[in-house]
């Protein structure tokens, strides 16, 4: 886990992506972070977390719905949203916390 709390509190923002397999939305946003991915290179990391396969990590940052997408800049969460976003104001919120 520190190796994960040293990539959540360096420079760089993270965006974990919480989600399972069996979960149609899920699939839908796939899309969508590849593109944030491929777009923002260094400036922005991204994370996916199996929900299935890390129960425990799942319990500890409360998710409840999938999925579920977490930003962290410099060690703290500067956003958090559950459920299918639009593409653009997906894309609007990572300009505004990068």
């Amino acid at each position: 886990m520190s190796a994960f709390q040293d990539l959540i509190n360096g420079s760089t923002p993270v965006l974990i992506d919480f989600f399972a397999d069996w979960c149609s939305p899920c699939h839908s946003m796939n899309p969508v972070i590849k593109e944030i991915k491929s777009n923002y290179g260094e400036k922005l990391k991204v994370i996916k977390i199996d929900i299935d396969k890390n129960i425990n990590v799942a319990e500890k940052f409360q998710v409840k719905g999938v999925p579920t997408f977490i930003v962290y800049k410099k060690g703290e969460i500067v956003w958090r949203q559950s459920g299918v976003i639009e593409k653009s104001k997906f894309i609007s919120k990572i300009d505004s916390i990068i």
